[in-house]
């Protein structure tokens, strides 16, 4: 399951460059420069919903 975790959040890590590339700076909050950001959030949740499991994996295994 480790390397699950490590595989998913090299997949965000690439999927919020390729939204960071497909910003508009002028129009941020417009077109497809609004939905880009709402990827980004989502795949930063993503993330963070990852490294808690992750964490709480690790404290499982050392209370176990």
């Amino acid at each position: 399951m480790k390397v699950f975790t490590y595989i998913m959040l090299a997949f965000v890590v690439v999927m919020i460059a390729f939204n960071i590339s497909m910003l508009d700076f002028k129009n941020l909050f417009e077109g497809e420069s609004l939905i880009a950001l709402i990827g980004i959030v989502a795949l930063l949740c993503g993330a963070c919903i990852l490294l808690i499991y992750r964490t709480s994996r690790m404290i499982h295994d050392k209370t176990k």
